[in-house]
């Protein structure tokens, strides 16, 4: 039959459909085509398919017309498709009533929005207004995999839509060969309705299931409208149990004040203890982000105090009740131009406030500059950046939560570190500059920086050298403060000759002021300026090289070596070692100038620097790297040992670089197939000894199984240090000896395994090899599919930081698809 070309020009009818999260949009039609394609009209803007707002495109085997119905059919087997608005439809027949404005779509309904949802019915009707519609058997998919059904699906008004037997599932309902599967979250409702007005959703007689299962109902449940980004409401609970405070129930609850700013309520109750009420502020500038964390309770300290085990607490005086509280705040403002500010606020009012509550992450890097593991850092920074400079000034104060004698006994006695130790920084001040072009046909880079460090009580090696620490006993010395400004240049050139050699000559100079004062009284003086200057002149030679072999693989050879020839050093020991206390040689470190970290400690005298890397690459991508290399110095260097600080007389070598022959860096990794890879590194000294190692190898088998292992081992202190440190609970005695050994091996270990479909179990684990321990551990049973993590397992922390011992108990851990994960903290709700 050939098909009706007749072109029909009615008044433009608007389709569509909302419902949960469906939109259904059929677009104004003034003028419908039985062709296969329409053009538009010249004064029209034509979209991405083509057509213009004002056109639709139809496909059908049979177009007709009687009297004011127009309709699309299909032979047998066949489909109407239509095209409007960058929507698609498929059905087997489209009517449309040109005098009641009232369009049909029926038969295997199936309708494509731009965004991919896609919505199925077995009947669509709607009028032109969108004052009334129905859907039948409706059901729909969006982009992120969750489903939406109802036996019918009603427009009640132009804001208002109604479900009637509806079913939500985030979760898949059809298997991969497409068979039907029950979905392992589920919520059913008698009725549901859509008010776009409240932006929200509302469910009469709900019936939460699990696989199937119903384990909850609601006579009334509501939850925002999935076009709504963020709305206020209860978020996914974290459930756990603790010795010290039993049962522990934590609720959050969103409070959406603003698409640019919102509240996290999330009070923490618990069995044992006095409840926790946690708070998160966060506010969205044009040019910025605040993010404010905090925490309350009033409460009495709780932990293990019983030395003596008799089951009485041996503090001098007995627990009162007291507000504890915490606060962990960062701002980061990047306005239009080179300049950027921000800061940090971070204080807690108890050094053991998070351990006992839990509190999750809160040691985070959110400034320009950061506190290690277990110290908090306020800072105020602004930097400056152009394609040629770059400039920053900062202030900052730290709050250390490190346990610095540690009491098996009784953790709760712990003593910790003393803030008064730790320095203010106020001003750090770093800038970079470098010209556009060449200078004398090589790069010339300007660095300049500034510091000044003011301390409050007196410390010991490392920061100060053997000669200046005073013998006997320091308590009540003043801290030194120190005050810092450097000078330096630095000019390179490269040079390739034809056959790839590469030679890159450098010349590096470099001036600093040092200005001390509070010295100890041994020095006979109490304050000095100091003067330096080093000059250092040498040269990089590298020679990569490449062979390939028959079968695709390829090796690569990077021999790289430099010489360079420095002033002798100037280290006066009256200049504390504030920033190059820990140096960690690696690869990238083994060529630099100045291969400290910081300003106060630096090489000189003649040096040489070699090392090769051998890269083999094979089919599949496959690859196996392995880095060997060390340095060789003229003389030895006595000012980069650091004293035990109660033997003086006796030093070791942090660093590697005393000797005249540098530790041995050895670093690889390999990735023997997309399943496996590794990556290592160590540092071996002449004797052949390991001084620090770090080794991490993962692995996936199957579909989902995967496991970690690595092994970290840090044996650069061989000497046990002690340094007396006061004793809080009885100041009069004698100093507690302070264990300042840092030597350490751990091994690290985290497995998930399946044991039939979905269901499997889960490890991880912290061996501390040093002192026979397991710190951590957790053994769980776990769930997972598409939309579903549910673990429930054992943990126990041996961390010699909580104050009530070792905790072990139940954890329920549960993250849901849509709805979110369990869990407290900024990076767990992001905008």
């Amino acid at each position: 039959m050939q098909r009706d070309r007749s072109v029909l020009n009615r008044r433009g009818l608007r389709l569509r459909l909302l419902a949960g999260t469906a939109a259904i949009l059929l677009g104004p039609w003034v003028t419908v085509a039985a062709a296969r394609a329409q053009a538009p009209t010249p004064d029209a803007v034509a979209g991405p398919d083509g057509l213009t707002p004002q056109a639709a495109y139809f496909d059908a085997d049979i177009l007709g017309r009687q009297g004011d119905v127009v309709t699309a059919d299909s032979y047998p087997g066949g489909r109407v498709m239509a095209r409007f608005q960058q929507h698609t439809l498929r059905a087997d027949t489209v009517t449309y009533d040109l005098a009641q404005g009232l369009a049909t779509a029926s038969g295997n309904t199936q309708l494509v929005d731009p965004d991919g949802n896609v919505v199925f019915a077995s009947l669509l009707e709607l009028n032109s207004d969108l004052k009334a519609g129905i859907a039948v058997d409706f059901a729909t998919r969006t982009t992120n995999g969750a489903s939406l059904m109802a036996a019918t699906a009603v427009r009640r008004s132009a804001t208002v839509n109604e479900l009637n037997y509806a079913i939500f599932t985030p979760c898949p309902v059809c298997n991969a060969d497409g068979s039907t599967r029950t979905p392992t979250i589920s919520i059913q409702a008698e009725q549901v309705i859509q008010d776009e007005t409240l932006r929200a959703i509302l469910y009469r007689n709900a019936v939460f299931k699990v696989g199937g299962v119903p384990v909850f109902y609601l006579p009334v449940f509501a939850h925002p409208d999935p076009t709504v980004e963020r709305a206020s409401g209860f978020l996914v609970p974290l459930i756990n149990y603790d010795a010290g405070r039993g049962l522990s129930y934590e609720q959050p609850y969103l409070i959406v004040v603003s698409p640019s700013e919102d509240w996290l309520i999330s009070p923490q109750i618990n069995a044992r203890v006095a409840p926790l009420l946690n708070a998160q502020w966060r506010r969205r500038f044009t040019d910025g982000t605040v993010i404010a964390r905090g925490g309350y309770t009033y409460a009495q300290n709780f932990g293990d105090f019983d030395i003596d085990g008799d089951g009485i607490d041996d503090t001098i005086a007995p627990l009162a009740e007291e507000h504890r509280s915490y606060l962990l705040a960062h701002g980061r403002f990047d306005p239009d131009g080179p300049w950027r500010w921000g800061f940090t606020a971070e204080r807690t009012s108890d050094k053991t406030l998070f351990d006992r509550y839990d509190v999750v992450s809160p040691y985070q890097d959110n400034g320009l500059y950061y506190g290690d593991q277990r110290r908090l850092i306020s800072q105020l920074y602004a930097e400056r950046q152009t394609d040629r400079s770059y400039l920053s000034v900062a202030a900052f104060s730290l709050q250390s939560l490190r346990v610095a004698v540690a009491n098996q006994d009784a953790p709760g006695l712990n003593i910790f570190e003393s803030d008064n130790s730790l320095p203010l920084v106020a001003p750090l001040i770093d800038a970079r500059w470098e010209p556009a072009g060449p200078m004398f046909g090589g790069r010339l880079r300007l660095h300049g920086s500034a510091v000044a460090l003011f301390r409050d009580t007196y410390v010991g090696g490392p920061v100060l050298r053997p000669d200046v620490i005073p013998t006997g006993s320091t308590l009540g010395l003043p801290g030194i403060d120190s005050r810092r400004i450097s000078g330096q240049a630095e000019w390179r050139r490269i040079v390739t000759t034809a056959a790839g050699l590469r030679w890159e000559p450098f010349i590096d100079v470099r001036a600093d002021i040092y200005s001390v004062a509070d010295l100890p009284p041994m020095m006979g003086v109490d304050s000095a300026t100091i003067t330096r200057s080093r000059a250092t002149a040498g040269l990089d030679v590298s020679y990569p090289l490449i062979r390939r072999f028959a079968d695709g693989t390829d090796l690569v050879l990077e021999p790289v070596g430099q010489l360079s020839l420095s002033t002798h050093t100037d280290l006066d020991p009256r200049i504390p070692n504030e920033d190059s206390q820990t140096l960690e040689l690696d690869e990238s470190s083994l060529f630099r100038v100045d291969r400290f970290p910081g300003q106060d400690l630096y090489e000189g005298g003649l040096r040489l620097t070699a090392g090769t890397r051998a890269t083999l690459n094979w089919d599949g991508g496959r690859q196996a790297s392995l880095f060997i290399g060390r340095s060789l110095r003229f003389e030895e260097e006595p000012a980069f040992l650091t004293p035990v600080p109660d033997a003086p007389a006796q030093r070791y070598d942090p660093s590697g670089l005393a000797a005249k022959s540098s530790d041995w860096v050895v670093q690889g990794s390999f990735t023997p197939s997309d399943r496996i890879r590794g990556w290592g590194h160590a540092t071996i000294d002449s004797s052949g000894s390991i001084r620090r190692a770090e080794l991490t190898m993962d692995g996936r088998w199957g579909r989902r199984n995967q496991g970690s292992l690595t092994y970290i081992v840090d044996r650069s202190d061989p000497l046990r240090q002690l340094n007396p440190y006061p004793n809080p609970f009885d100041p009069a005695g004698p100093p507690i000896q302070q264990s300042l050994n840092r030597n350490y091996e751990f091994v690290q270990l985290a497995v998930q395994q399946f044991i039939q479909g979905n269901w499997g179990v889960t490890a991880t684990g912290i061996v501390d090899l040093e002192r026979d321990l397991i710190t951590r551990s957790e053994v769980g049973l776990l769930f997972d599919d598409d939309c579903f993590r549910f673990e429930l397992g054992f943990r126990r922390d041996n961390t010699r930081v909580r104050p009530s011992g070792p905790s072990e108990g139940i954890y329920v851990r549960l993250n849901l698809a849509t709805f979110g994960g369990s869990g407290y903290g900024p990076s767990d709700r992001r905008w």
